[in-house]
């Protein structure tokens, strides 16, 4: 359990705020950080957000084709919503899993800088130290030569400095970047139903269960006590904190970005049109 001993920002810590939301719709998800990237011109403060899907949802890249990757009919039979994220990548089953979101200016010198992939490596290698204090030994996947995706999902293929566990993907993320301020999206798999992931993703014949298996890696089979979702958090927060010279402060969405989040459902997320844009 962490212990926070300090209800104020320590002198030299910087002070983020920190959003844990309850489980929820797949739509409400992606417009509240949506809301976040959009609103932090504005109050320019990095938030991370941790966050659960309830229903289980499949979050498309936001330049995916839905027909060609997704088989609507399944997710519809399983009761699993299907929405479209602000930011790029491949389709995620969203079920048993820890979900962030961090919120923060493009140049700010802990993510280092301008560059996408310094940014994947500097959060991942935050994001590490926190997972080692469960007792998993995580790595970063190597830099590689821009491959072509092979299939719809996700955890198929390593990016690079994604989060790894004995060379499978653990961790996956995604990015946006809008005025100067970066939103990433990071899926750390708790348990992975290969056989749901394969019912509702339209994957290519030669990628079996077996082989999906082999490039993915959820908690429950690198611990033999698999943690909560509140002990992943909270070891993540504290490696986050012993990485960075940085604070994380509890908060809450404010009116105007709980309105702002209400219109983006309306207007963008559950509308049928958006999902299908592709």
């Amino acid at each position: 359990m962490l212990v926070r001993l300090f209800l104020y920002p320590m002198p030299n810590l910087e002070a983020w705020r920190l959003l844990q939301t309850p489980p929820l719709p797949g739509a409400l998800n992606m417009a509240i950080d949506h809301t976040l990237l959009e609103s932090y011109p504005l109050h320019p403060q990095p938030t991370l957000r941790f966050y659960r899907w309830k229903p289980a949802s499949v979050s498309l890249g936001v330049a995916q084709r839905l027909a060609r990757d997704v088989d609507q009919a399944a997710c519809a039979e399983l009761g699993i919503d299907i929405v479209r994220r602000p930011t790029g990548g491949r389709a995620i089953l969203h079920d048993q899993e820890v979900t962030y979101a961090l919120v923060i200016a493009v140049n700010h010198p802990l993510i280092g800088g301008s560059s996408v992939v310094e940014a994947y490596r500097a959060i991942s290698t935050a994001l590490c130290a926190g997972l080692a204090a469960l007792g998993i030994a995580a790595e970063l996947a190597p830099r590689a030569k821009r491959q072509q995706a092979q299939s719809a999902a996700c955890f198929d293929r390593l990016s690079d400095y994604e989060i790894t566990v004995g060379g499978r993907k653990l961790v996956g993320s995604a990015q946006a970047r809008r005025h100067g301020v970066l939103l990433q999206h990071g899926t750390l798999l708790q348990h992975a139903d290969l056989q749901r992931l394969s019912r509702v993703l339209r994957l290519p014949p030669a990628l079996s269960e077996a082989n999906l298996a082999q490039r993915l890696v959820a908690l429950d089979e690198t611990l033999a006590e698999p943690p909560s979702f509140e002990a992943v958090v909270a070891a993540l927060i504290g490696g986050l904190e012993q990485t960075w010279p940085v604070q994380l402060t509890p908060g809450a969405l404010t009116h105007h970005e709980q309105q702002r989040a209400a219109e983006l459902v309306r207007d963008v997320y559950a509308n049928p049109a958006w999902t299908a844009r592709r």
